[in-house]
């Protein structure tokens, strides 16, 4: 049946026998790699704070067919503003959306003259708003506590619903997807805003969910495993990881394509710029969070299992027991081979004689009988005097 069906097949029947555990090493290689990556991101590029963190200006200029994303960038540049981004808002009156430093209100009063004149677009179609530091400074505020309250409310649910292990590496998972999303935003150079943080909290849900379903599996697996001899701790929890792991291909997989549409399509084809910060954290969160419940919060549970003395215990008296019953296997084998082999060495042994001494050793050998057997000649036939069929005794008249 292997032969028969593919990877794709054992995979949905969870038969696939991948050792995801048993490599965890190179996983955490993988992890560490990322981390290191993101961390001289952070180090050499930093993030781009968008204005509603930072505070700012932005000016919002209408979009022409003789007016582009860049000349618009220019003339507020020009202007004496320095600017931060520039994107493409679309909608019933498609605008250009320019963010710049902070300006006082007569700057930026000076700057809408300006991006008026070099682009010949009416005054009053250039619309100007001042976010402050303070309100930036409120806003991150708030996330971040926000965030927080959401990891610990997390934490205790699972220590509730499972154990506290398994909370540890379900937060552990969690911060991976944060940092992940954050190197990626470093790397790309995208401006960080309300929506990315929107985002991040909606991938913890996502990560959230694919963990409790991996955890569900590994808990039913592992229920009362230290009183049995069939499986280790981390054989279980890969036997868990391979029977569900086609359900986080499928709910990935189904979970992305809505929000490629969002990234690639929205964003990307039909320009609308406010949609790509939302969709660059949705779908690297969402692929970061599949990896981290199957390949990272797994093998962190097993070994904070491992540290257990209960568990090393069943672990080192499961591969005792397997040990042993492989070497009795062998040893049975290995009789049984000597056996046959010695039968066939005796059979093969008998030495065969030749010539006139085994033709009259033969023949003497079939001229005795064997003890018990009957006689192979039979005594001859008593003469009948009665040829013809008459009582014995009497002679037939002629």
């Amino acid at each position: 049946m292997s032969a028969k069906h593919g990877l794709a097949h054992r995979l949905y029947m969870g038969q696939a026998g991948l050792n995801i555990i048993g490599r965890r090493k190179i996983f955490y290689l993988i992890t560490l790699v990322i981390l290191v990556v993101g961390v001289a991101s952070f180090l050499t590029r930093g993030f781009h704070l968008g204005i509603d963190f930072s505070g700012g200006e932005q000016f919002q200029v209408p979009k022409t067919a003789s007016v582009s994303l860049e000349q618009a960038k220019s003339a507020v540049s020009k202007g004496g503003a320095v600017v931060i981004t520039g994107q493409s808002v679309g909608g019933t009156h498609p605008t250009y959306l320019i963010k710049t430093e902070s300006l006082s209100p007569q700057k930026a009063t000076a700057v809408k003259q300006s991006v008026s004149k070099q682009l010949d677009i009416p005054l009053n179609q250039i619309s100007e708003n001042s976010v402050s530091g303070a309100w930036g400074a409120q806003i991150t505020q708030k996330a971040g506590i926000a965030l927080i309250v959401f990891l610990a409310l997390v934490v205790i649910y699972l220590i509730f619903r499972f154990e506290w292990r398994m909370a540890i590496a379900a937060f552990a998972s969690m911060i991976h997807d944060l940092f992940v999303a954050a190197a990626v935003y470093s790397i790309v150079g995208w401006e960080v805003t309300p929506n990315t943080v929107i985002g991040l909290l909606t991938i913890l849900g996502f990560s959230l969910y694919d963990l409790v379903v991996v955890f569900d599996k590994v808990h039913e697996n592992t229920r009362g495993i230290t009183a049995s001899s069939r499986r280790t701790y981390a054989e279980a929890t890969n036997l868990a990881i391979n029977q569900t792991l086609m359900r986080s291909i499928n709910t990935t997989v189904i979970s992305l394509l809505p929000v490629a549409g969002l990234l690639f399509i929205g964003a990307g084809l039909l320009g609308a710029g406010t949609l790509k910060d939302l969709g660059l954290v949705l779908f690297v969160g969402m692929l970061s969070g599949t990896y981290s419940s199957i390949f990272l919060a797994a093998p962190i549970l097993v070994d904070l299992k491992l540290r257990d003395k209960r568990y090393r215990a069943h672990t080192a008296r499961v591969l005792a027991r397997r040990a042993a019953g492989e070497t009795g296997t062998r040893r049975r084998r290995s009789t049984a081979t000597t056996e046959s082999e010695t039968t066939g060495d005796e059979a093969a042994g008998e030495p065969e004689e030749s010539g006139e001494a085994a033709t009259t050793d033969r023949v003497l050998a079939g001229s005795a009988p064997r003890p018990g057997a009957r006689p192979t000649t039979r005594p001859a036939a008593r003469k009948r005097s009665n040829r013809g069929g008459g009582r014995p005794g009497t002679k037939r008249k002629s």
